[in-house]
């Protein structure tokens, strides 16, 4: 829970552009490990939930940032 907590923390200090550039390198990034896995099984796929979800949280933060604005 304390990882979940940190990284909201850590959005706040990001504007715009940094969140857009976070969120296509996270896009990639679970591209690259959905790719892997369907070549072979990941060691731990739980990682591209996670990931998925971080995804998600970048996007909300960026919505929420840009309807401030």
């Amino acid at each position: 829970m304390s990882k979940k907590i940190d990284f909201l923390s850590s959005l706040k200090d990001l504007n715009e552009g940094d969140l857009k550039a976070r969120i296509q390198e996270d896009e990639l990034r679970l591209k690259k490990l959905e790719f892997a896995h369907a070549i072979s099984p990941l060691e731990n796929p739980m990682s591209i939930r996670a990931l998925r979800k971080d995804v998600a949280r970048l996007k909300t933060a960026l919505g929420q940032k840009t309807v401030k604005a």
